[in-house]
């Protein structure tokens, strides 16, 4: 019978991109961009299974808020916060490391954050460009 593991990968950011490590197996890449990071983790866990009698593998990468929000500077704490109800200097403080979201914070972070990415991924932006003689 052929099991699925799930595999616990961390990401943290470094000087020169990314880099990822599991602690329960010797794998750990990196990568300068976050695609190329997954491409590289998917080929790091495919190569160290390859001759081992393992099923199929799940990998979910975890990366914690502070690194998260470094990265993705566009993303606005504070109007986060806002958006999914949450005191905005409690998310701040996430998000500096200061302290550590509980399990249910976590979720709720991320279903917002989910959110926004599905209703951008859903959204066209149209614009015009308004011929100069109609002023």
């Amino acid at each position: 019978m052929i099991t699925k593991k799930r595999i616990v990968v961390i990401i943290e950011k470094t000087d020169t991109g990314f880099s990822v490590y599991s602690e329960d197996y010797p794998v750990f890449t990196t990568g300068a961009t976050v695609n190329e990071l997954l491409e590289n983790t998917n080929e790091a866990f495919t190569l160290y299974f390859e001759d081992k009698n393992h099923g199929t593998q799940q990998i979910y990468y975890e990366i914690d808020f502070k690194q998260f929000f470094q990265y993705y500077k566009v993303i606005n704490s504070k109007a986060l916060a806002e958006k999914i109800g949450m005191n905005p200097t409690l998310l701040s403080q996430y998000v500096r490391g200061h302290k550590r979201p509980s399990e249910q914070q976590s979720r709720r972070i991320l279903y917002g954050i989910n959110k926004i990415g599905q209703e951008l991924a859903e959204m066209s932006v149209i614009y015009e460009i308004k011929d100069k003689r109609q002023k």
